[in-house]
């Protein structure tokens, strides 16, 4: 088992290194690709929320195994690190390892992970999604106070906008939080229809960006919509 591992495709625009820490999730969000990745029927991946068997020990086992070290890891990509209503020790304890061996860790939650702030620092990433929505368990505002707290603590913020699917809240949220993060990812709606224009988001959310001095990264699906002529 090698759980941590080199993300590809279109998550590879999130990080070098990342680990999957649970084997569901508990958001429901109806666009989440994991389900269909993992080949799992999505009301079981939804309700079967538990720490991957030996997961801890495992990336233990393989940080000494290949020295990994210097690197910055992302959590998660096919669950959350921090599932609303579950013990979320392992991801902790996973935190633990990775910063005790010259690691740094990229968060991404639709979650609370404020209960682990103390082991983050100015190398670390704490970041929550938000499409424009209510979407997910924790409400929104909820995130926000979370990533305002990791910000006063000196720990670097981000939010990723994807998938948008309310275009209008996201230009807004961009404009109103852009003190509060250090850096946005914004990306499009794909494998479901929308009545976005998504070229003409990205340009305003991407001048917008500039306007305001935020850093920000587009997603290529989205810079290929841009792309095209207006």
């Amino acid at each position: 088992m090698t759980p941590i591992y080199e993300p590809k495709g279109a998550a590879k625009e999130y990080g070098d290194l990342a680990i999957n820490i649970y084997t569901g999730c508990p958001h429901r969000c109806y666009y989440c690709f994991a389900p269909n990745v993992l080949h799992r029927q999505r009301e079981i991946f939804h309700q079967n929320v538990a720490p991957r068997k030996d997961i801890v020990t495992e990336v233990a086992r393989q940080i000494e195994r290949e020295k990994i070290t210097g690197k910055l890891v992302h959590l998660c990509f096919t669950c959350d690190p921090y599932p609303f209503g579950y013990d979320t020790t392992p991801t902790r304890e996973i935190i633990k390892l990775l910063k005790d061996s010259g690691n740094h860790v990229q968060i991404l939650t639709k979650g609370d992970g404020s209960r682990d702030f103390d082991l983050l620092d100015g190398g670390d990433w704490y970041g929550i999604t938000y499409d424009g929505t209510t979407c997910g368990t924790v409400d929104p505002e909820d995130r926000f106070m979370a990533l305002f707290r990791a910000k006063m603590l000196g720990i670097k913020t981000w939010i990723s906008f994807e998938p948008v699917l309310d275009a209008v809240r996201v230009l807004e949220c961009i404009e109103n939080c852009h003190d509060l993060i250090d850096k946005a990812k914004i990306g499009k709606l794909n494998y479901w229809p929308s009545d976005i224009n998504w070229a003409e988001f990205g340009r305003k959310a991407e001048e917008l960006c500039k306007v305001l001095g935020l850093d920000y990264y587009i997603k290529d699906s989205l810079r290929a919509e841009m792309r095209k002529v207006k």
